[in-house]
């Protein structure tokens, strides 16, 4: 694709981020080499700055980047640019909380104008989409101006994003490393300072894996919490959307903007969460993967950094375990992950008149198919039954627990290529079971969790640490990030590769 050259502009100023642990927010926390996405929205507002000025810096750093990152895979930057003119013309306040400010929709998602290519090679002649759903709409309705797709493995399947047919994208913090998956575009872009904020998607830690791997905050909402987006595509439904941010309140702010309302809503209404909460929390403490695997020496100090962190904040921890057999749950995942890559495979086929091979589709992608073709009569019916009951133990949890505290992933953020769809399968099966053991049970649940930046390896690598809560309990998980982005913050962190 082509990326255009731009204009530069001035970058904007800091804004404070707040000290005391139980004082409202003045600001939240905003990166010092940039404004949040709050702040910059409101600068444009008080025409400060003007949004064409925000979009086109964004624009040439997205072009100054895109080679070492490999962040988008599809730029918008004309009609961008259009947009932010428009915005700037037109009189009176501009509309939306986040009027004016650039933006990315990860390429598992429709958005007018802009091919959906899935990280495919399958998929690479996919005209321009020309509806989106919902949820795709709130972005618009936010004035949010979007300058491009963002990076995906093929369908969302890995927690890397090393798609076959596409450049691998690179951790800002470490170009050897991956960024995560699936929403790994987005969150080397919003690291490396290109948006401040960005769109992503979860479906067994596709939120949390990249946050944790660069260093940003990210929180999975709970199943049926937001707008609702495109049917799902497996008989349970996984994933869900909201985006990677440097700051706790760029992602409140969204989500207040996009969460479900009315006769539609699955839960109460959070709102705008603004301020840490009062009520000192329960906390469960877990260090071992759902197979039982210890983590990486760095994890496990991040963790157990947190959680004196969470007892110096007046919590109460205790250590607990997870409340279901790991082993028979991994497997009952699997079938269930598998069985959207197997709908995907028949799906092409009947299109292409023909079985999809590895010219078209990621090894990983038909090792999964295969899995399930050969699996008994039943079988991803009973994986499903197995699963919901796991999700109804999940819920069980909290009688005794507020919140579980956790690792996001069993290592660093790993190299690139070491869990990427060419690795054999035994090995790869191996490689994921080390690193992937924390983050999919709260899918099957539908249950709200979080990755929030508060460690850094000895080399210079993020670790996200995971806050887990009950179906709905979004406020808790918001009021507890803000307590710890004031205690500890994280967003003056630059990485190496960045703007």
């Amino acid at each position: 694709m082509m990326f255009s050259r731009r204009g530069l502009m001035a970058a904007a100023a800091i804004a404070a981020a707040p000290s005391a642990v139980q004082a409202k927010p003045k600001a939240a926390s905003p990166a010092p080499w940039g404004p949040d996405a709050v702040e910059l929205a409101g600068r444009i507002r008080r025409k400060e700055v003007s949004a064409l000025e925000v979009t086109e810096k964004a624009v040439r750093d997205a072009e100054a980047l895109q080679d070492r990152l490999g962040a988008l895979v599809t730029s918008d930057f004309d009609r961008a640019i259009d947009k932010a003119r428009r915005l700037d013309q037109t009189p009176g306040q501009p509309a939306g909380p986040f009027a004016g400010v650039p933006f990315l929709v990860k390429d598992l998602d429709d958005y007018v104008g802009l091919p959906t290519r899935y990280g495919s090679r399958a998929m690479l002649r996919n005209p321009p989409a020309k509806t989106q759903d919902g949820y795709v709409d709130a972005f618009d309705r936010a004035g949010l101006i979007v300058i491009g797709k963002s990076a995906t493995p093929e369908y969302g399947f890995l927690p890397t994003t090393e798609p076959v047919g596409f450049s691998p994208t690179r951790n800002p913090w470490n170009l050897a490393h991956s960024s995560g998956g699936s929403s790994g575009g987005a969150a080397a872009a919003v690291a490396a300072g290109i948006t401040p904020f960005a769109h992503a998607s979860d479906g067994g830690g596709s939120i949390r894996i990249p946050a944790s791997n660069c260093g940003l905050f990210g929180l999975k909402p709970s199943r049926g919490r937001m707008i609702l987006g495109r049917p799902p595509s497996r008989a349970l439904d996984l994933s869900v959307y909201h985006c990677v941010s440097h700051s706790v309140r760029d992602s409140a702010t969204l989500f207040a903007a996009t969460e479900r309302g009315g006769a539609d809503a699955v839960f109460p209404a959070v709102g705008l969460a603004t301020r840490p909460g009062k009520r000192r929390l329960r906390v469960g403490l877990l260090t071992d993967t759902l197979l039982g695997g210890k983590p990486d020496p760095e994890v496990r100090e991040a963790v157990e950094n947190a959680a004196k962190l969470m007892q110096s904040l007046g919590h109460k921890i205790e250590p607990t375990a997870w409340p279901v057999d790991g082993a028979a749950f991994g497997q009952d995942f699997l079938t269930l992950w598998a069985s959207g890559a197997a709908d995907l495979v028949a799906r092409i086929a009947k299109a292409a008149g023909r079985r999809p091979d590895g010219t078209m589709l990621d090894p990983f992608t038909l090792a999964m198919a295969d899995l399930v073709n050969q699996m008994p009569a039943g079988g991803l019916e009973k994986a499903v039954a197995n699963l919901n009951a796991a999700g109804r133990a999940y819920d069980g949890w909290f009688a005794r627990y507020d919140v579980i505290l956790s690792p996001v992933l069993g290592t660093p953020p790993a190299p690139l290529g070491w869990v990427a769809p060419t690795v054999a399968i035994p090995e790869l099966t191996e490689h994921l079971n080390a690193y992937v053991g924390y983050t999919t049970l709260h899918n099957v649940a539908g249950a709200p969790s979080m990755s929030v930046p508060l460690h850094w390896t000895k080399t210079g690598l993020p670790v996200g640490v995971q806050f887990a809560g009950r179906a709905g309990a979004e406020k808790t998980l918001f009021e507890l990030a803000y307590e710890l982005e004031a205690a500890q913050p994280w967003a003056w962190r630059k990485p190496p590769v960045s703007v």
